[in-house]
């Protein structure tokens, strides 16, 4: 790409407007292809978990750098390095004669492949892994770390992607805005972004081809970057963030739409450090409390007494507010050294989640008791959920386990048509129900998630996945029990007020989301959200339908898109 005058897009993660010149962040320094293998094992060892030290403390180094929000994003990137399984690994190919930076690679390469196949959040956590991946391999090269060069002057940073490290320890007087090519909406780099209050876009895969110094406009709200903008577009891109702080000035308190109908609006977290931060927003509790990062990279499944800690310090963290943890999602293509019941020719389609639970009982009946001891310690309004339920027999398994267990509140995620579609017979079973938009769309549309050329098959905007929300909501009217939205769709203002019209009680998201979401409720009634629902139903295809809610709603509402 040249420095000609060109616009593309990516996903904003942290609104504001940001313009000048680009600096470009190297890549980092990859594996020694050609180091002799390792024939005593014992010394390299020594030499790779000093590497790993030594991030690990180099990392801890910057926390009296950072702000007291970004403090548990280096913290755990540092325990990563720690991690006593991913050492093993690497310690694992050592003896088998990898040499000390392959050995590094590939161990972690394991790591990621695992997280990925999560996807969402523990996904995102990828970027953070690879962080400590390329800091170890440096040191073991004798290079300096990676990072970002030195800014002389205020600048656009842009990378591939970029490590929490570095994000968390930007200084706001230099870096103007940040764009990366990869990344996501729960990533480290978009949250501590947001934190900072540095427009930010990821995923805009084009980014690595502007030159340094070349004149860049970064929207971190609607994701849009202009290359060598013209001075018209820098005074609109200007305007336009002035409208948009000045419309998120009264956005505080409870989610209600304007003429008082309430939508709780929740954040997704995925790790006790998320929940220390998300605590401290203004949300109404969390509606999505991933527990899979008590499981990864262990050898053993975590007792009943460790489990209860930590969910009692959740608890404790939200005080009063809910809380809607959802049982381990693992199995099938997201594999546990302790749970692992064999390949599968379709992983998407195995024994994953609640499937995975049933087929090794005492993984979930442990769960549940931690979850019901945390309970009656706490008096917690705690909400436990099953992922991956299609059947009412399924459901009838998990309700009576988590009842037995002592839980108070029982519902289902639901993620498959089956569920949305019987939806009210399954929540006759159960107390509520809460949609997760990402596997609803893989499997309406047949599209693997993680296959980036299918994302247009994957938008939550498509008709068909909407629809499926639609029954899921008349389930729930039926039987008079709740149903939410955990997916990121409801971090999207516009989405948001078509999921309300659709029935949707309840809205949970990354927290920095939160704020744009409540405006937008604020701006609309509910018979107004009722009104885009239809229109976004009888859309032909997502461009169609979000075009079609945009035209319905309060012009004011575009500013904060």
């Amino acid at each position: 790409m040249s420095t000609e005058h060109t616009m593309f897009s990516g996903i904003g993660v942290s609104a504001g407007v940001a313009i000048g010149p680009v600096v470009q962040v190297p890549p980092a320094a990859s594996f020694d292809a050609d180091e002799p293998a390792t024939t005593d094992p014992a010394p390299v060892v020594d030499k790779v978990h000093e590497a790993l030290e030594q991030v690990a403390s180099g990392l801890e180094e910057r926390l009296t750098r950072v702000t007291e929000k970004a403090r548990p994003v280096l913290e755990a990137t540092a325990m990563m390095a720690r991690d006593p399984g991913l050492q093993g690994s690497i310690d694992a190919r050592l003896s088998a004669g990898a040499g000390p930076t392959r050995a590094v690679h590939e161990a972690v390469e394991e790591y990621a492949t695992m997280l990925s196949s999560l996807g969402g959040y523990m996904a995102e956590r990828v970027t953070d892994l690879y962080d400590v991946r390329d800091r170890a391999i440096c040191r073991l090269l004798g290079k300096p770390e990676p990072g970002i060069p030195e800014l002389r002057t205020p600048s656009i940073v842009v990378a591939h992607d970029l490590a929490p490290a570095e994000t968390a320890t930007m200084d706001k007087t230099l870096v103007l805005g940040i764009v990366t090519a990869a990344g996501g909406p729960t990533s480290h780099t978009a949250i501590l972004a947001a934190q900072l209050g540095i427009p930010a876009v990821v995923k805009a895969r084009d980014v690595m081809r502007v030159p340094d110094g070349t004149t860049l406009a970064v929207d971190g709200g609607k994701g849009d970057v202009i290359v060598s903008p013209t001075q018209a577009e820098q005074a609109d891109l200007t305007e336009r963030a002035q409208l948009r702080a000045a419309a998120l000035t009264d956005s505080q308190g409870a989610g209600v739409t304007q003429d008082g109908h309430s939508v709780a609006l929740l954040a997704n977290i995925g790790t006790l450090d998320d929940a220390s931060s998300a605590a401290k927003e203004d949300v109404e509790g969390s509606g999505l409390f991933r527990t899979e990062f008590l499981f990864l990279g262990r050898q053993s499944a975590p007792t009943v007494e460790e489990q209860k800690e930590i969910y009692v310090e959740v608890l404790q963290l939200f005080g009063e507010r809910r809380v809607v943890i959802r049982t381990l999602d693992a199995g099938a293509d997201k594999p546990l050294s302790f749970a692992n019941l064999g390949e599968e020719e379709n992983p998407a389609l195995g024994r994953r989640g609640l499937r995975l639970g049933l087929a090794i009982p005492e993984l979930l009946e442990d769960q549940l008791a931690a979850l019901g001891a945390a309970h009656r310690e706490t008096g917690a309004d705690l909400r436990v959920m099953a992922p991956m339920v299609a059947t009412c027999e399924e459901a009838e398994l998990f309700a009576e386990k988590a009842r037995a267990a002592g839980l108070p509140s029982v519902g289902i995620m639901i993620e498959v048509p089956a569920a949305a579609l019987r939806s009210e017979d399954l929540l006759s079973i159960v107390d509520f129900a809460s949609i997760g938009t990402n596997d609803l769309s893989q499997y309406t549309m047949a599209a693997d998630r993680m296959e980036g050329e299918l994302a247009n098959l994957l938008d939550p905007w498509q008709p068909a996945v909407l629809q499926l929300v639609q029954h899921s909501s008349r389930g729930g009217s039926a039987t008079g029990k709740k149903v939410g939205v955990c997916g990121e769709a409801g971090g999207d203002p516009l989405l948001a007020l078509v999921l309300v019209g659709l029935g949707i009680s309840s809205l949970s998201m990354a927290p920095g989301k939160v704020t744009a979401v409540r405006a937008a409720l604020r701006m609309h009634s509910l018979a107004a959200c009722e009104q885009m629902a239809i229109a976004a139903l009888k859309a032909r295809g997502p461009e169609e339908a979000r075009q079609a809610v945009l035209d319905l709603s309060d012009p004011n509402l575009e500013v904060l898109l």
